[in-house]
């Protein structure tokens, strides 16, 4: 395994880590998402993503419980959580008000059965709270000692210019990195959001970076049955033919270079030196010790531009980029 700096920050991370959405505390068993856990530390993972919304917390309590029970060294640990969406009706029960934020981070901490995390993720724009307001609040979670760094989620070029201008105008703590969706179908952040951040100095932590499973090839000969492309919409817009026959000739490059599909895709991925980690979900031990492996492939030039013949997709906008509303059915 090999270690990026997240930004320009001291904090180093595994260039593949493990997220925890749709994942633990929902659809996979907790003993299995234990097992999970406990292969990817094996293999070198030492970030470990989360949020509270994710299974309406059941997630960072599966990871609290494999800490506990494996006696797991928190030393050594890098473990994110997030913080916008709603968690009841309560009307200040979201967004990036200071009592949301004070409120979920002592909700996160109990959850985890921490005293603190490495990073605090804003999971949204909050368009109905003042910059300065938000901004101050992270701030003051840092100098408590509740939080060690803390970052954005899908935030558009302009936000993420916005607020580190205001943290630079009070003296604030900046945020250190950015977490979009990003893979070989979904590459809008090349164009703005990610030269912006970097001027800022902020690393990437991407979140389906296997396109929901589809990059890993087992949708290639149809829909298995169980798998998320059967029982879920959310893959609704990558399972069309064009992108079948994109994924069928990159499994003929990679299976050329003696690697999976899945590898090549998370190797491309890290070709990018802005990006500081893939986050790949896993639902069985094997899929970690797989996507582990992506972080020994080195891309030559000739493949990639191989893949870029293949993928032909300059980047560009998918529709208006509205971001609250544009995951919003999805509610990460």
């Amino acid at each position: 395994m090999r270690y990026r700096k997240v930004g320009k920050s001291g904090l180093k991370i595994s260039e593949i880590s493990l997220g925890s959405w749709l994942t633990y505390g929902g659809t996979v068993e907790n003993d299995l998402a234990k097992k999970c856990m406990a292969t990817a530390l094996d293999n070198g993972i030492n970030f470990i993503d989360s949020a509270e919304i994710y299974a309406g917390g059941k997630a960072e309590e599966v990871i609290a419980q494999f800490l506990r029970d494996e006696n797991i060294s928190r030393r050594n640990l890098v473990i994110s959580s997030k913080v916008f969406w709603p968690t009841s009706e309560d009307i200040n029960d979201w967004g990036n008000s200071r009592k949301n934020i004070m409120n979920a981070i002592e909700d996160t901490l109990e959850r985890l059965n921490l005293d603190y995390i490495d990073i605090y993720f804003l999971h949204r724009y909050d368009y109905s709270t003042p910059v300065k307001e938000t901004v101050m609040a992270m701030d003051n979670l840092i100098r408590d000692g509740k939080v060690r760094h803390w970052g954005t989620s899908v935030w558009t070029a302009a936000q993420l210019e916005r607020v580190n201008a205001v943290a630079k105008e009070f003296g604030a703590h900046k945020p250190i990195v950015e977490q979009p969706l990003y893979n070989m179908f979904s590459r809008f952040i090349e164009l703005e959001i990610m030269p912006v951040a970097k001027t800022h100095g902020m690393g990437f932590t991407v979140f389906s970076p296997l396109a929901q499973g589809l990059l890993t090839g087992k949708y290639n000969d149809g829909v298995p049955e169980g798998s998320r492309g059967a029982t879920s919409t959310i893959m609704n817009r990558y399972l069309i033919e064009d992108n079948l026959a994109k994924v069928r000739k990159l499994s003929e490059i990679a299976s050329s270079l003696d690697i999976t599909t899945g590898q090549l895709a998370l190797a491309w991925i890290l070709r990018r030196p802005e990006i500081s980690a893939a986050l790949v979900g896993a639902t069985k031990p094997e899929h970690v010790t797989e996507n582990v492996g992506a972080s020994d492939v080195t891309l030559s030039k000739d493949t990639i531009e191989q893949i870029e013949g293949i993928l032909d997709n300059a980047p560009e906008w998918p529709g208006p980029y509205r971001p609250n509303i544009y995951y919003e059915d999805r509610m990460r």
